[in-house]
C-alpha cells in the first residue's frame, strides 16, 4: 500500500530561550498547521510517532495532548538526530503495512544553548566510556587525540582533516558548503538564521575545531515540525489528490563493521550509513542520483554535506570539494542541495529535523516554496544521519 504526505507544518526555529514556550506549544503550532494543510481533524488521526531527544519519557503525550484528548496510540521516539526522520519513517510503515489509514509524524526539541555533548552527562573525554557514541569518539581519540572543543564538531572536523588529506579538499571548498546554505537560507522564513555569507567571509569566522568555523557548523535550536502521512484509499476517498506527494522509498540502516574498520573519522560519522541508504532507496524505487532535482541532505557541519554528496552518488568518492565549488548544487547547477538552508543556517532541533526536511521538500513538490523554489521540481531526496547511529533516506515525488 502506498504512502502520501498529504499535510506539513512547521514553526520557526529558533536560538533556545527566544521565546517563552515550551515544546508542547511548539508541537501544538507545527502540528495544527499540518492537520489544517491537509484538511484533516485530529480526531481522524489513528496513530501518532513523536520525536525528541531532551526531555522525558511519554513527553510525546504531553505535546500531543495538546491537538486533543482522542486516546491515539502516542510512541516516544528517540535515534539521535535522525529522530525526525525515525518518526516519519514509523508513520509510512504503519500506512503502508496497511495498519493505519492516517498517521500523524511529529518531531521536536527544545535545546539548551552551547554546543552539543558527546553523549554523555557533559559531553566531556570521560564521559565516552559510558556514552552509546563511545566506540565512535574512540576512533577519533585513537586517530586523532582528544581536543577541548566541542565533540561532536572535534569528530566532524577530524572527518574534515581526513577529507583534505586524503583527497585535496581545501578549507575554501568545505567554506563554500556554509556559503551556499546561508544564501538559501535569505528567503526562508522559518530559519534560525537569514543572513547572507561569503566564503571569506566564512573562513574568517571563529574556529570551532580546525578548519571548521562557527559559520559551517549547525545550531542548537528550538522548533518542532509535523507531517500528516496517509493511504492511497484515504487520498481517494476525501479528495487529497492535490496535496499528495508520494512517499515512493524510504530505508534506515545503521553501522556495520565498515563503520570502524578503517579507522577513520570519515566512516564513523556515517558515510557508509548513507551510501547503504541511498542504495536501498535507489533500489527500491528504480530511481537514481540522476533523477533527483532536489535534495534536504543533513548538514550538520559542512564535512557532512561533502561526505553526503559522495553516498548519494551526487559525485565519485573524493570530488565533492570541487562538486559544490563548481555550482552544481545550488540555482541553476544540476540540483539545488538544502534550499531551505540546510542545518547550518535553519537550525537543528534534533528531533524535528528530519520531519522539517520532509515538509521543505513537500512545499518544494507542490511548488508552494515561493522565492526559494527549485523550477519544475518532480522528485526530492531527504537525508538524515545520526551518531550511534542511523541513516534515513527518503524518496519523495509529486
Amino acid at each position: 500500500m502506498k504512502a502520501y504526505i498529504v499535510g506539513v507544518g512547521m514553526t520557526k526555529f529558533e536560538k533556545p530561550e527566544t521565546r517563552d514556550w515550551q515544546y508542547w506549544d511548539m508541537v501544538k503550532e507545527a502540528g495544527s498547521a499540518a492537520l489544517a494543510d491537509a484538511g484533516v481533524r485530529y480526531e481522524q488521526v489513528q496513530q501518532v510517532p513523536v520525536g525528541y531527544c531532551f526531555q522525558a519519557s511519554t513527553a510525546g503525550q504531553r505535546a500531543a495532548y495538546e491537538l486533543g484528548l482522542t486516546g491515539v496510540p502516542v510512541y516516544n521516539v528517540n535515534n539521535n538526530c535522525a529522530t525526525g526522520s525515525t518518526a516519519l519513517m514509523m508513520a509510512r510503515q504503519f500506512v503502508e503495512g496497511g495498519i493505519s489509514d492516517c498517521v500523524l509524524a511529529l518531531g521536536f526539541e527544545k535545546m539548551a544553548r552551547g554546543a552539543l555533548g558527546g553523549g554523555g552527562s557533559d559531553g566531556g573525554a570521560a564521559d565516552f566510556r559510558t556514552s552509546p557514541v563511545a566506540r565512535h569518539y574512540g576512533i577519533m581519540a585513537a586517530a586523532h587525540g582528544f581536543e577541548m572543543s566541542p565533540p561532536t564538531a572535534q569528530i566532524f572536523g577530524d572527518a574534515a582533516r581526513e577529507h583534505m588529506d586524503r583527497y585535496g579538499t581545501t578549507e575554501a571548498q568545505l567554506a563554500a558548503v556554509g556559503a551556499k546554505n546561508h544564501r538559501h537560507s535569505v528567503n526562508n522564513p522559518y530559519t534560525q538564521f537569514r543572513d547572507a555569507y561569503t566564503v571569506d567571509e566564512i573562513l574568517a569566522a571563529r574556529t570551532v575545531h580546525r578548519p571548521l568555523t562557527k559559520l559551517q557548523c549547525s545550531p542548537t535550536s528550538d522548533g518542532a515540525a509535523a507531517a500528516v502521512v496517509v493511504s492511497e484509499r484515504f487520498v481517494e476517498s476525501h479528495g487529497l489528490g492535490d496535496r499528495a506527494v508520494e512517499i515512493v522509498a524510504q530505508a534506515m540502516t545503521t553501522d556495520t563493521g565498515e563503520s570502524f574498520a578503517s579507522g577513520t573519522c570519515i566512516d564513523a560519522v556515517g558515510r557508509p550509513m548513507s551510501r547503504a541508504a541511498a542504495q536501498q532507496v535507489y533500489d527500491a524505487s528504480g530511481l537514481s542520483a540522476a533523477d533527483l532535482d532536489v535534495i534536504e541532505l543533513h548538514d550538520c557541519f559542512s564535512i557532512n554535506e561533502l561526505l553526503t554528496y559522495e553516498a548519494l552518488g551526487l559525485c565519485g568518492e573524493g570530488e565533492s570539494g570541487k562538486l559544490v565549488e563548481s555550482g552544481a548544487t545550488t540555482y541553476g547547477g544540476r540540483w539545488v542541495v538544502n534550499p531551505s538552508g540546510g542545518l547550518i543556517s535553519k537550525g537543528h532541533p534534533l528531533g524535528a529535523t528530519g520531519i522539517a526536511q520532509a515538509a521543505e521538500l513537500t512545499w518544494q513538490l507542490r511548488g508552494e516554496a515561493g522565492p526559494r523554489q527549485v523550477p519544475d521540481a518532480r522528485v526530492g531526496l531527504a537525508h538524515n544521519i545520526g551518531l550511534g547511529g542511523a541513516a534515513v533516506v527518503t524518496v519523495l515525488r509529486r
